[in-house]
């Protein structure tokens, strides 16, 4: 599996083709290579490409492939949802009849499947579909729910397979949607501030081709290197602007075109900035993580790019801090990005050596400011002020763009630099994102410190600390840990939830957190969100597995959670 996912990573073709604007004639545009590239290109190297290569073998080989479709092996009411075996088949059939004239538009090789089944981020979530379709059109993607209905298949929407959360596997086999052929930028209207694109072109060749052409704005919502618009819209992203620009559920996707499962295609709205004409339809897809339909395009709202400056801060522990950035924030400073890397982050960097100055491996703040040269420098001022407050040392503030740069590289390579400083021969991942009052950050790091020190295990915290979002990167040695480790992790969740937090800050529900929503949610919420499902999709037909929880992956919990004893 390795293999076929350094294949894959590296030569599929990723990133806009055809661009239209009322300034700017038809034409092709170059696309970025991979996801591997934009790791590159963020200073992780060939020590991030080793200890990538190194994870997806040892989870390949952890991680069996079934040949049956789960839905085969459950309870006769799951199995009655979908259709038999021969339906499958025929739908498969029916499909390639479909796109007879185009051999490249769909795959039932079975590495390709087995690709579109799982990922190298999540554990005993691996499941193939029995077909990967690449449509181009809204009329493709049209005729493929067509099929799906009349042979009741189920229908697996995929962007680029940097979801966290098994989002992507096919748990009841069917037909897995690849969006990666429909990555045109229709039009990009520059005097309105929006664009209009297919589903799946990736937000950094978006961002990308607006500076090639000249235009001084941009997407903010960056949740990670290589995700795709629709992707996006699916999981709620957001990523480290969010502390300045909000997450996907602000007003950055104004409208969408939609296909639903019985092959309607709706648009929600106009382009227009804003409206009042009915509920707003464009969120309802918004964190629904393709259960409802499939989205094909999207327009999109713009913010001005605006000059930005780096800056570091160690603090003599996370609470220290968390206040300083709770003062700042209430200061009114123009930060675009607040983050928190503890000591084990920031010593793992500096083993990375992606920096041009190694920095004091203590917990610390990474901040990005923005504003012409007298912002940035009063924004640098009054933090460096407040931060002393609360025992801030070591301050450091790029003094060039391509020292700001190399600050953030360093940030953004926290990951593949836990991986390379772990020691472990075969290090593996296992991730989380939980979501607290901010004011609740620092009992629920100190806690989980605590825990993983007297365990012994090594997993360094990085923080979206503006909005209260962390992550324990934790590093386990090999695959059986990873039972030990999930435990720790559903505690997390669970104290998380007790202090009026969220089990998924931003990397969405998918098939490893529905257990715990109905302990965030309450019945009442759930039963709501599953009358709508009903509504929309009749059959189930989309998506099925994830985001609901149901008869097979439901855990029992109470609601509401009990009081916190944080907040």
């Amino acid at each position: 599996m390795s293999l076929r996912l350094a294949r894959l990573a590296l030569t599929r073709p990723r990133g806009a083709r055809l661009v239209t604007s009322s300034s700017t004639a038809s034409r092709t545009v170059a696309r970025p290579r991979s996801a591997a590239a934009a790791w590159f290109l963020a200073g992780v190297g060939v020590a991030g490409a080793a200890m990538w290569a190194s994870m997806t073998t040892a989870h390949a080989e952890s991680q069996p492939e079934p040949t049956t479709p789960a839905v085969f092996k459950t309870s006769a009411a799951i199995r009655s949802r979908y259709g038999s075996p021969a339906d499958y088949a025929a739908a498969v059939v029916e499909l390639q009849a479909i796109f007879a004239s185009d051999p490249d538009a769909i795959t039932v090789d079975s590495d390709d499947r087995s690709h579109h089944g799982g990922s190298a981020w999540t554990y005993g979530t691996s499941f193939p579909p029995e077909a990967v379709v690449f449509p181009r059109t809204t009329e493709d993607v049209q005729a493929i729910m067509k099929v799906a209905t009349k042979h009741r298949v189920p229908v697996v929407p995929y962007g680029n397979g940097t979801s966290l959360e098994g989002q992507f596997s096919a748990p009841y086999g069917g037909i897995c949607v690849n969006m990666s052929r429909m990555d045109k930028i229709l039009e990009i209207h520059a005097k309105d501030g929006d664009v209009v694109v297919q589903a799946g072109v990736g937000y950094e060749t978006l961002n990308a081709e607006l500076k090639r052409q000249g235009i001084n704005m941009f997407l903010p919502l960056d949740p990670g290197p290589n995700a795709t618009i629709g992707g996006m819209i699916g999981t709620g992203c957001s990523g480290t602007n969010t502390v300045r620009y909000g997450t996907a559920r602000a007003e950055w996707f104004l409208n969408v075109t939609a296909v639903l499962p019985d092959g309607t295609v709706l648009k929600t709205r106009q382009r227009s900035r804003k409206s009042s004409a009915g509920p707003d339809m464009t969120k309802l897809f918004i964190g629904a993580e393709g259960t409802l339909g499939i989205i094909t395009e999207v327009t999109i709202r713009l913010a001005p790019l605006l000059p930005t400056r780096v800056g570091v801060i160690a603090f003599p522990s996370v609470r220290h801090a968390v206040d300083a950035v709770v003062d700042i924030l209430n200061d009114g400073v123009q930060v675009q990005c607040v983050e928190l890397l503890d000591d084990l982050s920031v010593a793992a960097i500096n083993h990375l050596g992606t920096m041009e100055r190694s920095l004091a491996e203590k917990d610390s703040i990474f901040f990005k400011f923005q504003g012409n040269d007298t912002v940035l420098a009063d924004s640098a001022r009054v933090v460096a002020e407040i931060a002393k407050q609360h025992g801030g040392s070591d301050v450091q503030f790029a003094a060039t763009e391509k020292e700001s740069e190399g600050i953030w590289a360093g940030r953004k390579a926290v990951l593949f630099a836990a991986l390379a400083h772990s020691g472990y021969e075969t290090p593996m991942m296992y991730g989380n994102d939980v979501c607290v009052p901010i004011s609740c950050l620092p009992d629920l790091v100190e806690e989980f410190q605590k825990e993983f020190k007297d365990l012994g295990i090594y997993a360094p915290i990085l923080g979206h600390v503006g909005d209260g979002n962390f992550h324990a990167t934790i590093i386990m040695r090999d695959v059986s840990e990873v039972g030990h480790i999930s435990k720790i992790v559903g505690r997390i969740i669970h104290r998380a939830q007790e202090m009026g937090g969220t089990c998924t800050g931003e990397h969405g529900v998918g098939m490893t957190k529905k257990k715990y929503l109905r302990a965030e949610l309450g019945d009442g919420t759930l039963a709501l969100m599953k009358t709508i499902k009903d509504a929309v999709d009749p059959l189930g037909i989309m998506n099925p597995g994830k985001l609901y929880p149901d008869e097979l992956m439901d855990e029992p919990t109470k609601w509401p959670p009990a009081a916190s004893s944080c907040c």
